[in-house]
């Protein structure tokens, strides 16, 4: 069974990246920090500075000068700084398993996925930049875990064609990712519109992997129907890091939790009419009543009948019917006006 989907509470991933910066006791800190906040998981990254390019100062190796948080960096160094160091796996693995969340990775070859396997990886987070790499994704999807497939960047053939792998591989627990990758992302290129599209193409869970700023995005995208919110965090963005410019503070992160579960609850039924807290409310319509002592005989005027609260008398629409009328009857301030009574 799925752990993700419309009929439950979005699931929160507390994405660390590299904004341990270095520090094992900073990245336990963040595991920490996410399950107090009430994060459902932590995601890391495996890989390694080896596993992901080679060590050449060639432009084309080099992100571009103009890029907010990483340009002119050489892809061997930012990896190198960014990476999470294979021996840390375990401690990290071990502390969310303490606090009762879960811990699992982005793998980005083969040796990660051994690595993370011996490790009881619960499931499998495949990166936006990962996503042609059909191999890597079969071999995910070969374990029997679940594949979660980000989808920054890629084409719907691209898309189609990643969701097969896995699922022709044995996966039959996918989810998909909306997501913009760059960082940070500008909301008026999250598109959330696309949401529904990919549920209703792929016939898979979707979900949200936000490098915006702040919660507003991965709230309104629970609107459209994702199921995951993935978000990088950091114990204060102030600290710096190679992520930490776009990342949550705790605080932040509890308030995602919180307001992402209270968007779900809001989504409700189509159903259209008076809910079951409502039907006190139904009570404190106007009706007309009677708001002056009236005498049998006396006519009906403004003055002594009017819409007023509660229910009980006439619609207010009938005033123009009973306007004019001889009352039957004495009749104290206070008497919801009936037809027996004029």
């Amino acid at each position: 069974m799925t752990k993700f989907g419309p009929d439950k509470r979005p699931y929160i991933v507390a994405e660390m990246s590299g904004n341990h910066n270095g520090s094992l006791d900073r990245a336990l800190a963040l595991v920490d920090v996410a399950a107090e906040a009430g994060a459902d998981a932590i995601k890391i990254q495996t890989y390694t500075a080896e596993t992901m390019t080679v060590d050449v100062k060639h432009p084309r190796f080099q992100i571009s000068k103009g890029h907010e948080l990483w340009g002119g960096e050489y892809l061997y160094q930012l990896y190198e700084r960014a990476h999470t160091p294979w021996e840390w796996h375990q401690p990290i693995f071990e502390r969310a398993r303490e606090h009762g969340i879960e811990a699992f990775s982005s793998p980005f070859d083969r040796t990660a996925v051994e690595l993370l396997e011996k490790l009881d990886a619960p499931m499998y987070k495949i990166a936006s930049s990962e996503i042609t790499d059909l191999p890597l994704i079969r071999l995910c999807a070969s374990t029997g875990k679940p594949v979660i497939i980000s989808t920054g960047m890629a084409s719907v053939r691209e898309i189609a064609a990643a969701v097969e792998a896995a699922q022709g591989a044995g996966a039959t627990d996918v989810t998909v990712l909306s997501c913009t990758a760059s960082y940070p992302a500008p909301p008026e290129e999250t598109n959330l519109r696309r949401i529904p599209v990919l549920a209703q193409m792929l016939e898979v869970p979707i979900g949200l992997s936000d490098h915006t700023l702040g919660i507003g995005v991965p709230v309104a995208a629970v609107a459209f129907g994702a199921c995951l919110i993935e978000k990088h965090i950091t114990l204060d963005r102030a600290d710096g890091g190679v992520d930490s410019a776009f990342s949550l503070n705790p605080v932040e992160l509890k308030l995602l939790r919180e307001e992402s579960e209270r968007a779900w609850q809001a989504l409700g039924t189509t159903h259209i009419g008076p809910t079951e807290h409502e039907k006190e409310g139904l009570r404190f319509r106007r009706s007309l009543y009677v708001v002056a002592d009236v005498k049998a005989g006396d006519r009906v005027t403004p003055e002594n009948v009017r819409s007023i609260r509660p229910t009980g008398g006439l619609e207010p629409d009938s005033i123009g019917l009973a306007l004019g009328r001889a009352f039957t009857t004495d009749a104290p301030k206070g008497t919801p006006l009936t037809w027996d009574l004029i």
